[in-house]
């Protein structure tokens, strides 16, 4: 009868696929953002390519490496992969419309951080899920409700 009752949790092995996912494309976030930011020669020049200026590459290894590291984070692994995703999709359009070349990596890269935000996404409805805070009024000494600081 135990059988038949279905949980909302991942099964273990889609749990450890995850896992080995989220951590195979931080890796590659990491190595990738460090390259972006440390001047390496063929990702100065695709971003002068860009056109945009040298302060966009700054930008972008900021994001793949803060994004990589989020997705190490169990309960912030969403943001981190959304993150991925929105950039991926940009890299994919540069490679097509700005700076040529193959966008293969770039897809391959935001396919996986969209099966991670997929995989994941029970976080995020356990984040809908929850009661807010701000939401209950405070409750001052004697069990009356404390009035509203901001005076509303």
């Amino acid at each position: 009868m135990n059988s038949q009752v279905k949980s909302d949790r991942p099964s273990v092995a889609r749990n450890v696929g995850l896992w080995a996912l989220q951590v195979l494309t931080a890796a590659a976030f990491l190595v990738a953002g460090f390259a972006t930011l440390s001047g390496y020669p063929m990702m100065v020049e695709t971003f002068e390519k860009v056109g945009v200026g040298q302060w966009f590459r700054y930008v972008t290894g900021a994001v793949e490496i803060g994004s990589a590291v989020l997705l190490l984070i169990p309960r912030l692994t969403p943001v981190g992969a959304a993150l991925l995703v929105c950039t991926m999709t940009g890299a994919v359009l540069a490679h097509l419309f700005v700076v040529g070349g193959s966008p293969v990596t770039a897809l391959v890269l935001g396919c996986f951080a969209a099966i991670i935000l997929w995989g994941r996404f029970a976080t995020v409805k356990a984040w809908l899920d929850e009661p807010s805070a701000r939401a209950e009024p405070a409750v001052a000494q004697g069990g009356q409700v404390a009035p509203d600081p901001s005076g509303a």
